[in-house]
């Protein structure tokens, strides 16, 4: 796989890449145009196109999307009948036309100098993929803990995506500025995979010979969950599918992803002994409890984020755990 060539690729009298930015969208009609709109008023002098990927959504998605492509006509529109996040990115990168492939969320924003920046750091770094912050930001109570969890290394480990450090080359990346060519190389994004389907990607990339870099001025808004129902099944997703990622690929699995199903079977054995045997059996979950209300009162900044972040805590934690240990064989099943 080529790691570098990206200059064998410019826009027409600059020497900046065309842009092709994908996005899969799937009931975003709160979040879309926003997202949009912060693609198009990028600082970048290349030319730009965006391609939305739609889904079979159930609000008015669809309408947005329609209205935003009549009024800019460097918007596209492909259809992703399944709806799945990695068959969207494919149909989106398989009608795209330029060397650098940007993906973004429907429900993220991003810097005006996002791409720019994101095109410097990848000439200068020779990665096949760039990517920085992912940026929770909520407008809720709920959702601002969520984010100050998602910010912190005791709600979601050490990811540098996640919680920032120093620029450097690491396994994955949140969203990320690709190469297209070594994306169609390794075949694109797995479209078995409902879930962590960017690490698998980014490890295939790994794999071919690729590298991928952080650079925490890279930034993008993100938008957490509203409600405790919508952040345990999201958890609950990353979990299972995390695990499918270790089956598939062995030797990726380390400490940080088996933290939470520990604490899941450390709590639940403390409490049911506890209750059956002895009481002495309770200090393994109290002890867990005391974590939680310890990190709660490090990482919130208010009162309200300081009673809530047990809560959320314990929610991100234990779902992804029971996520990972109930994940089926049957998930991703081998091709062919």
């Amino acid at each position: 796989m080529a790691t570098s060539g990206i200059e064998l690729s410019l826009s027409p009298g600059s020497n900046l890449p065309a842009v092709s930015v994908v996005l899969p969208v799937l009931n975003e009609e709160l979040h879309l145009a926003n997202a949009v709109n912060s693609i198009l008023s990028q600082d970048y002098a290349g030319t730009l196109e965006i391609i939305l990927a739609l889904g079979p959504s159930k609000d008015k998605t669809d309408e947005i999307a329609q209205h935003l492509a009549t009024s800019d006509p460097r918007i596209t529109l492909v259809d992703n009948p399944s709806g799945k996040t990695a068959a969207g990115l494919n149909a989106a990168i398989n009608k795209s036309k330029n060397p650098v492939i940007v993906r973004v969320d429907a429900h993220a924003e991003l810097q005006r100098n996002y791409i720019s920046l994101a095109i410097d750091v990848m000439k200068s770094s020779g990665a096949v993929n760039v990517g920085g912050i992912m940026g929770a930001e909520g407008n809720t109570f709920f959702e601002k803990t969520v984010a100050a969890a998602m910010r912190s290394s005791l709600g979601v480990g050490a990811s540098r995506f996640h919680t920032g450090g120093e620029a450097g080359y690491v396994d994955t990346v949140y969203l990320g500025t690709f190469l297209r060519s070594a994306v169609i190389a390794i075949g694109g994004f797995d479209e078995r995979f409902i879930r962590a389907q960017d690490w698998e990607l980014n490890y295939r990339l790994r794999q071919a010979g690729g590298k991928i870099f952080f650079d925490p001025r890279l930034h993008v808004t993100y938008r957490p969950r509203s409600s405790v129902k919508a952040l345990a099944k999201q958890y609950f997703e990353y979990g299972r599918w995390r695990r499918v990622v270790s089956r598939r690929h062995q030797g990726t699995i380390n400490y940080r992803y088996l933290a939470p199903p520990f604490a899941l079977i450390g709590t639940v054995l403390s409490i049911v002994f506890a209750l059956m045997i002895n009481q002495i059996f309770i200090i393994p979950a109290a002890i867990y409890g005391i974590f939680l209300i310890l990190a709660s009162l490090i990482t919130g900044k208010g009162i309200i984020e300081k009673l809530l972040l047990p809560i959320v805590l314990f929610t991100m934690q234990m779902s992804w755990g029971l996520g990972f240990l109930t994940s089926p064989k049957t998930l991703a099943p081998s091709k062919g």
